[in-house]
């Protein structure tokens, strides 16, 4: 192992969750984006892929499946206080109507996205015990 090894994944898993972040800030305010007055659910399809991608990415770039949990944390921690009004009275993910549909179709399918991602990094593929007998080419002895 590299003595560059934990800097790059330590690298990785910080990219990934400043990924994660800006990308649910960014779903958050496109929620009530229309198109000629239009509601157009961008959100939703981003908040779906990005969870999908990003978990996906770190996992793979950083090879551990603690870390690939980080960035769907880091969703959640942005999209959950966006849903508390604040004392202020500002609500950014609020209910009613259209808006209201794409609302929830965006935190349903973007957890339920996180939560598949995680689930295969989690699991991860599984690799049979490694023999510390023979060659290892499994040929005839």
């Amino acid at each position: 192992m590299s003595r560059w090894r934990p800097w790059r994944t330590a690298v990785w898993a910080v990219l990934g969750v400043l990924a994660a972040g800006w990308l649910a800030l960014v779903e958050v305010f496109w929620l009530p984006l229309r198109v000629a007055g239009v509601l157009v659910p961008l959100s939703v399809l981003a908040g779906v892929v990005g969870n999908l991608l990003i978990v996906g990415a770190v996992r793979r770039l950083t090879g551990s499946g603690a870390l690939a949990v980080l960035p769907a944390v880091a969703w959640l921690v942005v999209v959950v206080p966006a849903m508390i009004r604040r004392p202020e009275g500002d609500l950014i993910i609020a209910g009613g109507g259209d808006t209201g549909v794409v609302n929830l179709g965006f935190l349903l399918l973007g957890v339920v996205a996180a939560a598949y991602a995680v689930g295969r990094a989690l699991s991860g593929p599984r690799r049979p015990p490694v023999s510390r007998s023979g060659s290892g080419t499994g040929g005839a002895r």
